[in-house]
């Protein structure tokens, strides 16, 4: 009898240690909602230039939502592997945080989102590694757990001497901070982050690349969710195929490579000693036409480098660099008076982006904006009209950037009321204005939004009816 009553006792003793069962997470449609692991960084999910979060899973996975009919929320993590055990856990739906997919973690993987290659990033430029024993006695920084570390720890046991440093928190961005910084001499990263942090630390150098690739994904739990799975599956081979992996993918990567080490260095360089004179009337025109006053000025930097006194070979003149006519239409009597030149410019800027279809949806709107200030609107619609000819999407610069060099052929141009057409040189102007509108918004705070005024607003318009020409680019 007392046997039997310890014995009993040590049965509800055991079964009071043992944990609770984890309550287990709705599915998105019970719960109204799609939980979302990420993490802060510069390819994945991040704050944008107005505050607003963004990134490329981050729109990816809104798109997702709207797909599924209900909203996302994300659940920002310090990091990635923070997010896969939010997965792991059940805490969460899904994980999207720049993973990289490893099929030893007990999740299930989406289908790969893009593939990368690794490099191993230094801070000396010319620097080049050839051999594994050149790095004897450097602080080389990897993420613990990442895809280079087992390579790097490999490395180690057959190069004795190597000082490798794993960073618990953080990612491929910090370490290259780190870099740039001097608190490393390498770090092994992906060839994506390096392409986006080289636009703010040029002397970030390649110097050796890694023999290794891998692929980008989504996670998911490993059991149960499966009507989520075969969602995102169909979701992901939609957006293949109707091209909407591939202009986000080009919002956020398409534009990195445009700027090369010396155009960068010289643009932080003047952004020291020549921006602070006119960031006071960048900042006043865009209040006064409803831009950001970072485009403005990036705008500015791609046509005269800051220099108010820029002169062109075809007569083009000013920080804004406006043709003669042009600027005569805009009320601008003298093109070298710096604050003249950026009022009209912000002013012919924000016309043209008014102009275009509603469609036309943010950011794509500004870069077309800024492709007819160079070229002309005149020759914008007509690459539209190409674009949709040949089954583009004329409302979206990931397609409008490949046509808009076709109206400089012939084939081409003869089809257009306004006729040939500079249209590879609008795409490099826009393509360039984006780098230096991100480094400035990276570095430089926005100003408060300001309402245009009414009269600022009837100006415009009144110039629309006088009839400003569309197909004469400014410059």
């Amino acid at each position: 009898m007392l046997q039997a009553a310890v014995a009993m006792l040590f049965a509800w003793l055991l079964a009071a240690c043992e944990p609770a069962p984890r309550a287990r997470l709705l599915g998105f449609q019970e719960l109204g909602e799609l939980r979302v692991a990420t993490r802060l960084d510069a390819s994945s999910y991040r704050t944008g230039p107005d505050g607003t979060p963004e990134g490329f899973d981050h729109d990816l996975l809104l798109a997702l939502g709207e797909r599924l009919g209900v909203p996302v929320r994300f659940e920002v993590l310090p990091t990635s592997a923070a997010a896969l055990r939010a997965v792991e856990q059940g805490n969460v739906h899904l994980a999207a945080a720049g993973l990289i997919r490893n099929d030893a973690r007990p999740v299930r993987w989406s289908s790969p989102l893009r593939t990368v290659d690794y490099v191993l990033v230094g801070n000396v430029a010319g620097q080049r590694v050839a051999h594994e024993t050149d790095l004897v006695g450097y602080r080389i920084g990897v993420r613990r757990g990442s895809v280079p570390a087992h390579e790097l720890e490999g490395m180690k046991r057959r190069v004795p001497g190597l000082r490798i440093a794993f960073a618990q928190i953080g990612g491929e961005t910090e370490l290259l901070e780190r870099v740039a910084d001097g608190e490393l001499d390498f770090a092994a990263a992906d060839r994506l982050h390096y392409e986006l942090m080289n636009r703010y630390h040029p002397a970030l150098q390649i110097a050796m690349p890694l023999d290794l690739r891998a692929e980008m994904a989504w996670a998911l739990p490993s059991e149960g969710g499966d009507a989520l799975a075969e969602a995102v599956e169909h979701f992901l081979s939609e957006a293949r195929d109707d091209g909407l992996l591939g202009r986000i993918t080009e919002r956020y990567f398409g534009h990195v490579q445009r700027l090369d080490e010396q155009r960068i260095s010289a643009f932080l360089a003047r952004a020291q000693t020549r921006l602070p004179k006119y960031r006071p009337m960048f900042m006043e025109a865009a209040r006064r036409y409803g831009l950001d006053w970072r485009l403005v000025a990036a705008v500015a930097y791609q046509e005269s480098q800051w220099d108010p006194t820029a002169t062109s070979y075809t007569g083009v003149r000013g920080i804004m660099m406006l043709t003669h006519e042009t600027a005569a239409r805009l009320g601008v009597k003298n093109r070298l008076d710096a604050r003249q030149s950026i009022l009209g410019g912000a002013r012919y800027l924000a016309m043209l982006r008014d102009e275009l279809p509603p469609e036309v949806e943010e950011p794509d709107r500004s870069w077309m904006a800024v492709a007819a200030y160079n070229v002309g609107m005149g020759h914008l619609r007509g690459a539209g009209a190409i674009a949709r000819s040949l089954s583009k999407d004329d409302t979206t610069w990931h397609d409008m950037k490949d046509v808009l060099p076709l109206i400089a052929q012939p084939a081409y141009a003869a089809r257009l009321a306004a006729g040939r057409g500079r249209g590879g040189e609008a795409v490099i102007m826009a393509e360039s204005v984006r780098n230096y509108y991100e480094i400035l918004a990276r570095f430089e705070p926005a100003s408060p939004p300001l309402e245009s005024t009414p009269e600022d607003a009837g100006a415009a318009g009144g110039l629309l009816r006088q009839g400003v020409s569309s197909s004469a680019p400014p410059m």
